[in-house]
């Protein structure tokens, strides 16, 4: 017989890709989960997932289960809360960047939590809070998604901004035009396996709208978009940064953005749920809870 915790490794385990990553997020060791998946696939008579070099992969049939656990784990949760009376319950585990994370997804957290005090709620901050294998309920991600088994909850638009101190603008002079840049110290921040030195800009303007590209030479470069941006404050550069980041710092004179009269490629803020099906009411709920933060006004917006 098929235990509700066999449901819960098997999603665990599609999450995350290999037994030591469904281990650490069940918190048991990569030997017990070895012999679970056997014992499973006995019980089932067939396999379940093909290992390989790589890593493994699931069979259709692996596959299938996943769906299916996903789906009756959502309406066991989502049957707790409706006896509950609606008191949402479980876990929650959202998956974010370093900075975003800690001034704005953390304190809806919060709020949720003392909304619900029965969720078992974990915020784990990260470079690169996305990728195919994160074992998460909900991802904060900025920028572009190209995996069609997550869905993307538009949370915020987002602009990038070219900014510069005003020290380091006096020191070296203004640009004009973003092909000015090539005689200019360029800061960039190395993140979600992006092309950091391929700046993209249009013009504003109606009549003139074709995209552009420039190519920098980065005079410093991190994986850490908040160094960057002090780095820009020290005076040490000129940094493309998302408007959520350099907003209060331009609004304080920390920076001043630069090429107003040109768009550069932005970055919008989404909450990725892994699958269409097995979302419970609880992942759910908390979702509509980040949508309230920022939409329809972001915070950085009215600063």
């Amino acid at each position: 017989m098929i235990a509700v915790e066999d449901f819960r490794f098997v999603v665990a385990l599609s999450r995350t890709g290999s037994l030591s990553g469904a281990a650490r997020a069940l918190d048991v060791t990569p030997p017990a989960l070895s012999m679970r998946l056997k014992k499973l696939e006995a019980v089932l008579g067939i396999n379940l997932v093909v290992r390989n070099s790589r890593g493994l992969r699931f069979t259709p049939e692996g596959e299938q289960l996943v769906h299916e656990a996903q789906s009756l784990l959502a309406r066991i949760d989502d049957l707790g809360n409706s006896l509950s009376g609606g008191v949402f319950a479980g876990p929650l585990r959202v998956v974010a960047p370093f900075g975003f994370g800690r001034i704005h997804v953390a304190p809806v957290m919060a709020a949720f939590i003392r909304d619900y005090p029965q969720v078992r709620a974990t915020l784990d901050l990260s470079e690169t809070p996305w990728n195919s294998n994160v074992e998460a309920d909900v991802v904060i991600h900025i920028g572009t998604v190209r995996d069609s088994s997550w869905i993307a909850h538009l949370l915020a638009r987002n602009a990038r901004w070219v900014c510069a101190s005003p020290d380091y603008l006096r020191r070296r002079g203004t640009p004009s035009h973003p092909r000015d840049l090539a005689q200019h110290a360029c800061l960039s921040v190395r993140e979600n396996e992006e092309d950091v030195t391929l700046w993209r800009y249009k013009s504003s303007h109606a009549s003139s709208r074709r995209s552009e590209a420039l190519r920098i030479t980065p005079a410093l470069t991190s994986n850490n978009g908040e160094v960057v941006r002090e780095w820009a404050i020290a005076g040490l550069g000129i940094a493309l940064r998302s408007e959520w980041d350099v907003a209060p710092s331009v609004k304080r004179g920390e920076l001043r953005r630069l090429f107003r009269e040109y768009e550069f490629e932005g970055a919008d803020i989404l909450a990725l749920v892994p699958t269409r099906r097995g979302v419970s009411a609880r992942v759910s709920h908390f979702v509509e809870s980040l949508k309230t933060r920022f939409q329809p006004r972001p915070p950085w917006r009215s600063i």
